[in-house]
């Protein structure tokens, strides 16, 4: 049998559908953003990957199941605290009130989420033992929600290839980490309440926007770069940090989004949002419909 006949099986052999799967450390972020991931670990694991979630004993959402391998680590928050934090200021987000409290409150409960975060973090990458099981282990990719920059800190020590799953990050980390074009003047900031038609004023405002973040995530992501800086043992930004993931998986599509600049590692997955849907009641559909189709008064 020829050379290239043998290598022409080869090939079959590791295309087939009995190839071994890979393994993929997953480090999620808590709350919704691991709902919408599960259902990417699922499918990972239908495929035949092996996956292993690290996750803080004291979580929300993160529960065993028999789709992955949960490895959890301790830390110095309490249930309590995390369940308020978590769950006490969702009332926030339907309040009617202006801009600026909106804003303001808005920053007060990101302000808070982040501390618990950043301690959840600390216990994570101070576990000698863990990370050297981690880096044993070898993995050959982390998914990670870098809302939660923890994930991508450890896939920059471990020297594995980072995927990233995401709405978005605050402060445009996302694209500084992709060295993506960001127009200020036609791509509306979230929260400012601008459309793609905005006047010179909005224009204006959505350019200064971003400034009034600057505090705020001053003091939510730069423990993180401490956190990088140690363990790495050299001085890390963020920036670097992001700009090290392969890919760039985003929750979202320009059908409910504003189109923007794109770099070719960036893949929009919006519809993984809807896997788990359900038809709306009678209910729902009668008080929903209606004012969709009503006509305004010119």
């Amino acid at each position: 049998m020829g050379p290239q006949v043998l290598a022409g099986l080869l090939l079959c052999l590791c295309a087939g559908p009995w190839a071994e799967g890979g393994k993929v450390l997953v480090v999620p972020m808590e709350g919704s953003h691991w709902l919408s991931m599960r259902e990417a670990v699922r499918e990972l694991h239908a495929r035949g990957h092996h996956t292993v979630v690290l996750s803080p004993e004291v979580n929300m959402h993160v529960k065993p199941e028999d789709f992955f391998t949960t490895e959890t680590y301790a830390t110095p928050n309490t249930q309590d605290e995390f369940d308020y934090v978590m769950m006490g200021q969702v009332h926030v987000l339907f309040e009617r009130v202006n801009f600026l409290k909106m804003f303001w409150n808005a920053m007060v409960g990101l302000k808070n989420a982040s501390l618990i975060f950043q301690r959840s973090c600390e216990a994570l990458l101070s576990h000698k033992d863990l990370i050297r099981r981690l880096n044993a282990s070898s993995f050959d990719v982390v998914l990670t929600d870098p809302v939660y920059p923890c994930g991508a800190v450890l896939a920059k020590y471990l020297t594995l290839p980072a995927v990233f799953f995401l709405r978005g990050i605050p402060c445009d980390f996302d694209v500084e980490g992709t060295a993506c074009p960001n127009p200020f003047s036609y791509v509306p900031r979230l929260l400012t309440r601008n459309s793609d038609h905005m006047t010179f004023l909005q224009r204006v405002k959505n350019m200064l926007y971003p400034l009034a973040l600057k505090y705020i995530c001053h003091a939510s992501y730069t423990p993180y770069e401490r956190m990088a800086s140690e363990l790495l043992q050299r001085e890390v930004s963020l920036v670097e940090v992001f700009s090290s993931a392969s890919v760039w998986l985003f929750r979202g599509d320009f059908v409910m989004d504003y189109p923007r600049p794109v770099m070719p590692n960036m893949v929009f997955i919006g519809g993984i949002n809807c896997a788990n849907r359900k038809p709306l009641s009678q209910v729902c559909i009668g008080a929903f419909i209606p004012s969709m189709f009503q006509v305004q008064p010119i």
